[in-house]
């Protein structure tokens, strides 16, 4: 095996592992639904910027820093970035635990369209005919559950516009993933430690008054923050943006799965035809991304 065939296995691996891991939140989520969402987001900040400080001192090398915090627009959009973050962890933590993980894997799913929409409308990037459709079927998925619900599924779009302006931010501001990620969880720290000393001095906080394997899971909040983005970066490495972003949909995908099969969250019927819309935009989505790769690839040749 040539050693490009097995840096591309490898960086499959990661990447999908990566996935796995963001698929499965739910499961790590659940069992803290009786600590209430911000409770369960300060810890996650906390935990977080606490072990990214651990990684970044065995990894050496602190000049990005000195550099970020010279730079006040680097840093300011950091800033807002983290705010994004911080409200998608927030939003994501209470659909879970509030038993809402199939609207929140639709936030996911529709994700990369509403990036394409913050890419032209923001970016003044063109749409190219599939793009466009996509975009439009997946509108009328969003309306079609509206219509059918009565209300909008705002912890979807919440999710996914949250997102997909992180998204936006993290790539103005220029940063590597690891570091830019350490850096927002560190300017949110004060926030979240303060946050956390407040519940404490009410007398409603969780940490070490309840469960042992709640106070587990509130600490382990910065292992499962960090280590699939340590397996994303290596993937991100190693493979190509069209194969990343294909591979993206193995996360909402396991996430509607456990909330249909294994909470039996409610799905069928009318609700089934909005995301079948969805779903639907999304193959014309990626079918246009391959289609692309396939042609570059047969003019390279």
């Amino acid at each position: 095996m040539s050693t490009q065939s097995l840096e591309a296995r490898r960086g499959l691996m990661f990447a999908a592992g990566a996935y796995l891991c963001w698929g499965l939140f739910p499961l790590y989520w659940k069992p803290l639904s009786q600590v209430p969402a911000l409770q369960i987001l300060c810890h996650r900040i906390v935990w977080s910027a606490l072990l990214l400080a651990l990684v970044l001192a065995v990894r050496g090398g602190w000049g990005w820093l000195a550099e970020s915090l010279r730079d006040r627009r680097r840093l300011g959009l950091l800033a807002l970035s983290a705010g994004m973050l911080s409200a998608n962890w927030l939003i994501y933590i209470w659909a879970v635990t509030h038993n809402r993980v199939v609207e929140a894997s639709l936030g996911y799913f529709i994700n990369p369209l509403v990036n394409v929409l913050i890419g032209r409308m923001v970016l003044g990037e063109r749409l190219t005919r599939p793009q466009a459709m996509a975009v439009i079927v997946s509108a009328l998925g969003v309306g079609w559950l509206t219509l059918t619900a009565g209300t909008l599924p705002w912890i979807a779009l919440l999710l996914a516009v949250s997102f997909g302006v992180y998204g936006l931010l993290r790539k103005t501001a220029r940063l590597p993933s690891l570091e830019g990620l350490a850096l927002e969880t560190w300017l949110l720290f004060p926030l979240a430690f303060a946050g956390l000393m407040w519940f404490e001095s009410e007398g409603t906080g969780a940490f070490l008054h309840g469960a042992p394997l709640d106070d587990w899971l509130l600490v382990g909040g910065g292992i499962v923050t960090t280590l699939p983005l340590l397996m994303f970066a290596s993937g991100a490495r190693r493979l190509t943006l069209t194969t990343l972003g294909l591979m993206q949909y193995i996360s909402p995908t396991l996430q509607f799965l456990l909330g249909v099969w294994l909470y039996h969250e409610p799905f069928g019927g009318s609700r089934m035809f909005g995301y079948a819309l969805i779903w639907s935009a999304l193959a014309m989505y990626s079918g246009s991304s391959l289609y692309g790769l396939w042609k570059q690839r047969g003019q390279r040749a």
